[in-house]
């Protein structure tokens, strides 16, 4: 049988974008042959750097080459001026909206023996909601400035959304039958909202998601609920309840770099924005300007958005096997970033995570 070839987009961006990045390439690189896959990679511009240079966050040659050329993509990191500047904007939000990358979905997971039993995805609206970024500001009739923005929730989109929650929480439930170790008993869906207060769009959402959910392919799930600012305190308080959580795009956005807490450092969460067939591997830290340069960016996060973007080209096979290896390396301990109290450099992870591979 022939091996599958997929060709992958890499994405540095700026700061340690362009030091954990190259940890991708190298983990797909050392995927076993016996997994019958092989890689080809092309490098392309995105961030602030490059708009400093070429006036665009985004050039329109980097969009052009990902729909044309590519299967998937890995994005490392973008810093953000500290001042309005005109004309940037966010580029991941934009290839977000440009290729159609309706969910951004987070697993959070703690490592085995750790304080915290966790073991949750969080799986985020990527497109409405206020990151429509429609704002403007007026003079109100005492002189003082007014700064409006719309939330934009749709059916289409919250349908979507919602079936890809319900569609993940049943892999996760095929993968815990096939004898993978779990907290969870069974396959749960949490629909977080404020329809409380927000019951035009946040009602929406519920209602929709409510029906999405209610489809017979679901019906081994249990769906439960909660309003935004409980989940807050419920998912620090009691993680393990947790296995799929599904939201508009804020409270997911909140909700994702919070859970991240939970299992000590944002440089272990992996992402995928997922549309229908592309996805593009996102790790969740930024750009940490702070270490830029110095070797010591925790390669991992982008490690399993390596292999999270995997799963979703439905190479599960290939995935476990990188997630297996990452969870020898931290269930070890011995080589570990100094942002998990370790003293291993980029280089000893990665090269660390292949060699288990």
């Amino acid at each position: 049988m022939a091996a599958r070839t997929l060709r992958i987009g890499l994405i540095p961006g700026d700061g340690i974008g362009r030091e954990v990045i190259p940890a991708g390439r190298r983990i797909l690189e050392a995927l076993p042959s016996s997994l019958n896959l092989k890689f080809t990679f092309t490098h392309l511009d995105a961030g602030f750097e490059t708009f400093q240079k070429q006036g665009v966050a985004l050039p329109e040659k980097t969009v052009e080459v990902l729909k044309s050329d590519c299967d998937g993509a890995l994005f490392g990191a973008v810093s953000s001026p500290t001042v309005a500047t005109k004309g940037y904007s966010s580029p991941i939000v934009a290839l977000r909206k440009r290729l159609q990358l309706y969910a951004n979905v987070r697993p959070v997971k703690s490592v085995k023996g750790g304080a915290r039993a966790v073991d949750l995805v969080i799986v985020r609206e990527n497109t409405e909601d206020l990151y429509v970024k429609e704002e403007k500001t007026y003079t109100a009739p005492d002189g003082t400035k007014v700064a409006e923005a719309i939330k934009r929730i749709s059916e289409n989109a919250s349908w979507h959304i919602a079936t890809m929650a319900g569609d993940i929480a049943l892999r996760r439930q095929r993968i815990r039958d096939s004898g993978a170790s779990s907290i969870h008993s069974s396959p749960t869906v949490t629909i977080t909202h404020k329809s409380n207060v927000l019951s035009q769009t946040d009602g929406l959402f519920r209602e929709t998601a409510r029906r999405a959910l209610a489809q017979d392919q679901y019906q081994m799930l249990r769906i439960e609920e909660q309003i935004v600012d409980s989940m807050v305190y419920k998912l620090f308080r009691q993680p393990e309840d947790y296995d799929v959580i599904v939201a508009p795009n804020l409270y997911g956005d909140i909700l994702s770099d919070g859970a991240a807490a939970l299992v000590g450092s944002l440089g272990l969460v992996p992402s995928a924005n997922v549309g229908h067939g592309f996805v593009i591997g996102e790790p969740c830290h930024g750009s940490a300007p702070d270490i830029e340069g110095r070797g010591i960016a925790n390669p991992i996060a982008t490690i399993r958005s390596t292999a999270l973007m995997l799963e979703f080209h439905g190479e599960e096979r290939a995935a476990q096997a990188i997630y297996e290896a990452v969870d020898g390396n931290l269930e070890e301990g011995r080589m570990l970033t100094p942002d998990m109290a370790g003293t291993a450099t980029t280089e000893q992870v990665i090269e660390d995570v292949c060699r288990r591979l």
